[in-house]
């Protein structure tokens, strides 16, 4: 029997309060992101609340999977942190219980969420997506919201164009009002002009109705006589006019049957089925051209019979299309060329569009396929970026909405970044589909797996002090000594004894200097046959800080600044690149890197000198304040 312990309880508890918030707002963040792209599509066109609903529903579900695993990173990161911040993942950790055994519940949750993703991709957003792109071509053909602003030309109604000087907003009264009817063409155009006006809108919405007082009217007649100067015309004067014109001013939903064919609009089965059916008309389109390429280019050449006859004069059984051509009258050669020409052009025509038509099919084909690994991939994503957010919120033991909300986006936009551009190249036929739709999964699976095996072995990654300290010593920068008075002493030093050592330790660097000469230049192959650390720099550094630990537990300001200025030995840097031979071998062989390595060496071989010589002054320093203070 399945038992849930209440630790399963609390962690599930705390993460499905997180994800459900950071859903609601990255759904609202990609809602808005969609609204934008279609902004200028839905404003000035009267649409009801009803038509504006099912836009942001329909959306809303379309967008909905791909919410769901930014949703999940974001609250697996939170969730994490909160636990680091608050030391309750520490606490778990202290009871013997793995950080995998306390991702175990959020794991099956996760996995539930990516089979609903799964299931709202191949069930629900097909039908969505249906819904959603007949919607958006209907309001597409709806006409615009009747809105003339004031001092412009208006022509978003068909055939008018209407210009406005003046507009009561408050009673819709307008005042100086121009009218251009170019319904019936431009030579024979209808211009009115009136003091004032107002317009307004059938109840049916199909025509508006035009309220003119105190105008005038111009109209060209039609001319029976084409070639006469002067063109007729009538002027009309009115105190009050009413003209009706046609105007669909309401919202139709347009028959989305035709949308059928789009492959987002479909679920697997049927992806797979139209795949099948697209890859067998591509077969027989490819098999008909194929039998008109063998027809074109391997039909028999029909002779006329004059040049049948220039043949049998020539008496040769050879054709030679040169010299036949030569043969030929300019006038002949002139029909021959139009007639070569005629027929290239035919044949690059039909070849284009044959071309276009396996392109568009291809294009369908690979469109197809994407949508049906996409499916898959990101159904998948859910579970990969709860293996890279929480382990990442147990490093970093960050909670709240800074830290995470931070690493989140920046996860998700690498994410975007390279799903994005590898589905492009793959939709255009550069790259491999599945390697192009699975490609941000080949990417972010290893990272989730990295960082889930680094936070359950505890180790350090986001400590900067390992990689500042890592390129401090790649490119030779010094480590400083802080050493301060200890608050409780425990044990004094024994001066007598510290006094003859560093005697001794002067004597060893002294020696070293003498017997390494590390101001001359270094031997090439000595460096790059070398391995291993300098036993003897590593017992004279292990010496010295022997001393200086000791030393620190006295009471004398001016012995502290002496032994701040001891420096810290380095035990291979100017001896070989590598502390393995092989390696060694491998960079001296290179030419470029090997002198690179070489003045390195040289460079930290000159810096050892000067630490040596350091060493031997500070001792003597240091000797000298003993015999002052201590030593009597």
């Amino acid at each position: 029997m399945l038992r849930i312990k209440k630790l399963d309880i609390f962690i599930l508890k705390s993460f499905l309060t997180l994800f459900a918030g950071t859903f609601v707002i990255c759904l609202f963040i990609f809602m808005m992101q969609f609204l934008w792209r279609y902004i200028d599509e839905l404003v000035g066109k009267g649409l009801g609340l009803t038509v504006l609903g099912q836009f942001f529903f329909y959306s809303a579900i379309t967008l909905i999977p791909m919410s769901l695993p930014l949703s999940i990173l974001l609250a697996a990161l939170m969730t994490f942190g909160n636990f680091g911040e608050r030391y309750e993942l520490l606490a778990m950790k202290s009871a013997g219980i793995p950080l995998t055994r306390i991702m175990r519940p959020v794991v099956a949750c996760c996995a539930f969420l990516c089979l609903m993703s799964f299931f709202f991709q191949n069930v629900i957003s097909p039908k969505a997506q249906k819904m959603l792109w007949t919607l958006v071509v209907s309001v597409r053909q709806t006409s615009p919201e009747l809105d003339i602003p004031e001092g412009v030309f208006y022509s978003e109604i068909e055939g008018y164009n209407i210009y406005v000087k003046h507009k009561n907003k408050e009673t819709g009264m307008m005042t100086d009002i121009l009218i251009y009817n170019l319904s019936e063409g431009f030579e024979n155009a209808h211009v009115i002009w009136a003091e004032k006006g107002k317009i307004e809108t059938t109840q049916d919405q199909q025509h508006l109705l035009l309220h003119l007082y105190n105008g005038e009217q111009f109209e060209n007649l039609k001319s029976q006589n084409i070639a006469r100067d002067n063109v007729p015309y009538r002027r009309e004067s009115f105190r009050e006019k009413q003209i009706v014109i046609d105007f669909n001013g309401g919202f139709e939903m347009i028959d989305g049957s035709y949308l059928d064919s789009r492959s987002d609009a479909k679920n697997m089965a049927e992806i797979s089925h139209s795949i099948d059916s697209l890859k067998a008309k591509a077969d027989s389109i490819g098999r008909n051209m194929y039998a008109d390429i063998a027809r074109t280019y391997y039909r028999r050449v029909t002779l006329t019979s004059s040049d049948s006859a220039k043949l049998s004069q020539n008496k040769t059984l050879k054709l030679d299309a040169d010299s036949l051509f030569e043969s030929y009258t300019l006038v002949e050669k002139e029909r021959v060329l139009s007639a070569a020409t005629n027929q290239l052009t035919a044949l690059t025509l039909d070849w284009q569009m044959k071309s276009i038509m396996s392109d568009d099919l291809d294009r369908d084909i690979r469109r197809h396929q994407l949508d049906w690994h996409r499916k898959i991939t990101l159904s998948l994503a859910c579970l990969i970026f709860f293996f890279i957010g929480a382990p990442l919120g147990a490093i970093i033991r960050k909670g709240g909405l800074g830290m995470p909300v931070v690493v989140s986006v920046f996860i998700f936009v690498i994410y975007y970044i390279i799903d994005t551009g590898s589905t492009r190249i793959a939709r255009s036929g550069e790259m491999n589909m599945i390697v192009g739709v699975w490609m941000s999964t080949f990417v972010l699976a290893p990272v989730g797996a990295f960082f889930t095996y680094k936070s359950n072995n505890d180790s350090v990654v986001f400590n900067i002090e390992i990689y500042v300290n890592f390129f401090r010593t790649l490119i030779g920068m010094r480590q400083t000594r802080h050493i301060y008075r200890k608050e409780v002493i425990i044990e004094d030093p024994n001066y007598p004894r510290i006094y003859a050592e560093l005697d001794e330790l002067s004597a060893a660097c002294t020696a070293y200097k003498t017997e390494h000469r590390l101001g001359k230049a270094p031997n090439y192959y000595h460096i790059f046959t070398n391995s291993g650390h300098d036993d003897q720099i590593a017992r004279i550094g292990e010496k010295m800080e022997e001393l200086i630990e000791e030393l620190s537990n006295g009471k004398d300001k001016y012995l502290f600044e002496l032994l701040n200025r001891y420096p810290v030995l380095s035990t291979n840097a100017h001896k070989s690149p590598f502390l393995r031979k092989t390696l060694n071998v491998l960079a001296g062989l290179v030419v470029p890197i090997g002198i690179v390595f070489y003045f390195r060496i040289w460079i930290f071989g000159m810096r050892l000198d000067q630490d040596l010589k350091r060493i031997v002054a500070n001792d003597r320093d240091i000797r000298c304040r003993l015999e002052e203070t201590f030593i009597k």
